[in-house]
């Protein structure tokens, strides 16, 4: 493990009820990995389903950690990120509460603060959820 629960806050400006990133697993300019408990009192569960919605802003935080890793940021306090553009979405399952999701980032491409990445979202190896996502100021 890279970074624990106790530490992502150091690498993302988000604060509880909010955060939805737990770990980072791996960390490397082609691939990063994190997972994820959903709790029955998450923001984004709805129906004990854990809502689309949520693991966008799951593969958003899981990108905005691993990148400020990647680029040593680890500030006082961690840059406000911002999504610019969602695209090439794909919603296959939704997971219920209670259960722990892994989520992969493969950056594909960089201009400045700007990133363009794809993510993906998986449940006990099944993939929920794929999209790209467009950040900036990370």
């Amino acid at each position: 493990m890279v970074i624990d629960k106790n530490q992502i806050q150091n690498y993302i400006p988000h604060r509880a009820p909010f955060v939805m990133v737990d770990n980072v697993l791996s960390c490397s300019s082609e691939k990063i990995e994190t997972n994820f408990f959903i709790s029955q009192d998450n923001v984004f569960v709805d129906n004990n389903q854990f809502q689309e919605f949520g693991m966008l802003e799951n593969i958003a935080q899981s990108a905005a950690a691993g990148i400020s890793l990647l680029n040593k940021n680890l500030k006082e306090t961690p840059s406000e990120g911002f999504l610019g553009a969602i695209t090439k979405l794909n919603l296959f399952a939704y997971c219920s509460a209670n259960e722990t999701i892994t989520t992969t980032i493969y950056p594909l491409q960089q201009l400045g603060n700007l990133y363009l990445i794809k993510g993906e979202v998986f449940y006990n190896n099944n993939k929920l959820l794929e999209c790209e996502l467009k950040l900036a100021g990370i």
